[in-house]
């Protein structure tokens, strides 16, 4: 048997590469039994004679929308517009990955469409996710962006629509992936990306994934939920299990009154929470 890293998914045939070289598998039977499901980036073992998918390596962290594993930084794409910025969903996002172990880093696309007052909130957006350690460029500074990115797994996330099938395009033409309009009476993009695979471009392995506009973290607890809004933590409250709802001396609360913490970033905090409990 050999090993390699699954870099493609189509239906259940699984492109593995091994020493620079692809095999066509498909999962041994037993999969299914034991509730496994090999996914795009898992490290495993194959039958190379036929072209079977044997054994699934251990895992350091996987996300189940999009179905991806081994991954080292999560790069959310989201537009200011076509469709319209929506911070609750990437706020979720950010949560949702944060929780899974994987670095969230920001892109902002389409800014030239937008008008000063979007530019604007995009600015205080882009000054406060800089200030609590998440990192934040735009889809203009592809430069910086390699960068940072370099000799990481990074998997491509964000709402359908946002820009990230053409993202790649700029970085490496030669991909020449699929793009599409955006529907204006839904305000979020036609999928275009059909599976998920990984690219190798300029020294980082993107895998561009099937885009999404919804995310369920029913999985996490009311704590650790609280606990992937990593500033809370500077402002401390009278009690320790303060929910930064409807408590009194809430030091997250005063914050927010204050200006410290951004409006929209609380906002979505509380949708969240009051989600979960429902």
């Amino acid at each position: 048997m050999l090993e390699g890293k699954i870099i493609k998914n189509i239906s259940n045939c699984y492109t593995v590469i091994c020493k620079e070289k692809t095999y066509n598998c498909i999962p041994k039977g037993a999969f299914r039994n034991q509730k496994e499901t090999p996914l795009v980036g898992d490290y495993v073992k194959f039958d190379e004679k036929n072209n079977r998918i044997i054994e699934i390596l251990p895992r350091k962290n996987e996300l189940t929308r999009p179905k991806v594993a081994n991954i080292d930084i999560a790069l959310i794409v989201t537009s200011l517009v076509e469709p319209k910025l929506n911070t609750l969903l990437l706020d979720k996002e950010i949560s949702l990955i944060t929780l899974s172990n994987i670095k969230p880093v920001l892109c902002f696309t389409k800014l030239d469409l937008g008008n000063k007052e979007e530019i604007d909130n995009f600015k205080t957006i882009k000054k406060y996710y800089t200030k609590i350690g998440l990192p934040v460029f735009q889809n203009t500074e592809l430069k910086e962006l390699l960068k940072y990115l370099k000799n990481s797994v990074v998997v491509l996330t964000g709402q359908s629509g946002a820009g990230k099938s053409t993202l790649l395009n700029k970085i490496n033409p030669e991909l020449n992936l699929k793009t599409d309009e955006i529907s204006n009476a839904l305000n979020r993009g036609k999928h275009t990306t059909r599976h998920t695979e990984i690219y190798e471009v300029n020294d980082v392995f993107f895998c561009d994934t099937p885009g999404f506009s919804s995310l369920d973290l029913d999985n996490y607890s009311l704590e650790e939920l609280k606990a992937s809004f990593v500033e809370f933590a500077d402002f401390p409250c009278k009690y320790r299990d303060c929910m930064h709802l409807k408590e009194t001396n809430c030091g997250v609360k005063k914050a927010k009154e204050e200006g410290k913490i951004l409006n929209s970033r609380y906002e979505s905090y509380q949708k969240m929470i009051l989600e979960r409990r429902k």
